[in-house]
């Protein structure tokens, strides 16, 4: 009796990972998460100077306006932990995609606003509004910058000089996009009114909502998630050190730039166009600035060992801008508001480069099986420093106008150059677990 023949051997079923395969794949998810985070940031930008200029309008005190912005960006620390967690465990995708949904909730909530309500009903309606806007904004953000960590690692072939240019061109773009956000909140203001701005912004983010669901893979970015809130806190030293520079980095910038500059500029005589334009060249120019980060820092082969000292320097650096900004306004130079406009570009400038180099390191520092979660609790830093500079702004200008507000931000700026003396310069084992 002849024996059957042998099945045809069947090839190995191909590999496929969360967000496709290779360097190709992973281009591509990145330009998609880009896109989705421009068009979300386009109308965050948009809403901070309709709420900003439209309660100026209506008569609201400089710590009123800071007052609105408080849950918006106190919500942002828990919403980065929580996101973070919540994106390493249903993937990134998906926490993409409620937090388009958020945001697109929160305008509809703060359309709803009646005229007719007192005072104290309309900031508490409004405050509650920015609070479901701002959880939006940093579920949004932990989930797209944490996407940058997880196609970078399907290009390793590419390596750490890759990574710095996608994080800055994500982060300069963005920045990019929310100056034309503020220009776009000027103009929707004065010629649709406050209600129907927003409609249209809601509109704009459904279209986003549809693209993210439509393209990007569901379980991109699902990884282990901790199972502790021990373990979720269990950060390397450099992901610690960098959170805490964080913290005082944006509360120095939003200590005389979320108040201080729009009200001084508009007491100035500037119009709201005016106000919205300059912040939107400001923003946009800052941005630029930050894509092209890697052009002027120096690189390293190690991603560390010449990225630190930068953000050593670039800290020092910036530190000095609001110290010169004090002495022009305590010697009441001549033609004081363009002198702080022009003070305002080297601060940008500089700010700009310290950002993307920080927001390089995170991601360097980070591990990847769990970048999100740490990119969360980096981002939840940079939440509680929008909020404490949010609410100094206010405090600070009201008590001592702009030369207040610039001594707030030198200090916080010492602050941020010494915590950056304790960056390591070695990477860290990357930790799924505790030992």
């Amino acid at each position: 009796m002849n024996a059957s023949p042998p099945p045809p051997s069947t090839p190995p079923a191909p590999t496929v990972t969360s967000a496709g395969a290779g360097a190709p794949h992973a281009a591509r998810n990145y330009a998609i998460v880009t896109a989705a985070y421009w068009g979300f940031t386009l109308t965050d930008g948009a809403l901070r100077m309709l709420v900003l200029l439209h309660f100026y309008r209506l008569g609201y005190s400089p710590f009123t306006l800071a007052f609105l912005f408080l849950l918006y960006e106190a919500a942002g620390v828990l919403a980065n932990l929580v996101g973070g967690w919540l994106a390493t465990h249903y993937g990134i995708a998906r926490m993409l995609a409620v937090g388009l949904v958020t945001q697109i909730c929160g305008f509809v909530l703060l359309s709803a606003l009646d005229p007719g309500w007192t005072a104290a009903m309309a900031v508490a309606w409004v405050v509650v509004a920015q609070g479901v806007c701002g959880v939006a904004k940093d579920l949004t953000k932990t989930a797209s910058k944490s996407a940058i960590k997880i196609t970078q690692a399907e290009a390793k072939e590419q390596g750490a000089g890759q990574l710095f240019k996608w994080v800055a061109w994500f982060t300069g773009s963005k920045n990019a996009m929310k100056g034309i956000g503020f220009f776009l909140g000027g103009v929707l203001l004065e010629t649709l009114g406050f209600r129907g701005a927003l409609w249209v912004m809601a509109g704009l983010l459904a279209l986003v909502l549809a693209g993210v669901l439509a393209s990007l893979p569901r379980m991109m970015g699902k990884k282990k998630a901790s199972k502790s809130v021990r373990e979720l806190f269990a950060k390397n030293r450099g992901v610690n050190v960098l959170a805490a520079a964080r913290v005082v980095l944006f509360g120095a910038r939003d200590v005389w730039f979320v108040v201080g500059v729009p009200v001084f500029l508009y007491s100035a005589g500037w119009t709201f166009t005016m106000v919205g334009t300059f912040l939107a060249v400001w923003t946009i120019g800052y941005g630029l600035v930050q894509a092209l980060a890697p052009q002027i820092v120096r690189r390293s082969t190690d991603g560390l060992s010449c990225e630190v000292p930068a953000a050593r320097l670039w800290s020092a650096l910036l530190a000095l801008v609001p110290v010169l900004l004090a002495v022009a306004v305590v010697l009441e130079l001549p033609a004081l508001e363009w002198v702080v406009v022009a003070g305002l570009g080297v601060f940008g400038f500089a700010f700009a480069v310290n950002s993307s180099v920080h927001s390089y390191l995170v991601l360097a520092y980070a591990g990847s099986e769990k970048a999100a979660e740490d990119v969360g609790f980096y981002y939840a830093a940079n939440a509680l420093g929008r909020f404490v500079g949010t609410l100094l702004s206010g405090l600070l200008y009201q008590w001592g106008g702009l030369l207040y507000a610039l001594i707030g931000s030198a200090l916080m700026l010492v602050l941020c150059w010494a915590a950056t003396l304790a960056l390591p310069m070695q990477h860290a084992v990357e930790h799924d677990t505790l030992p």
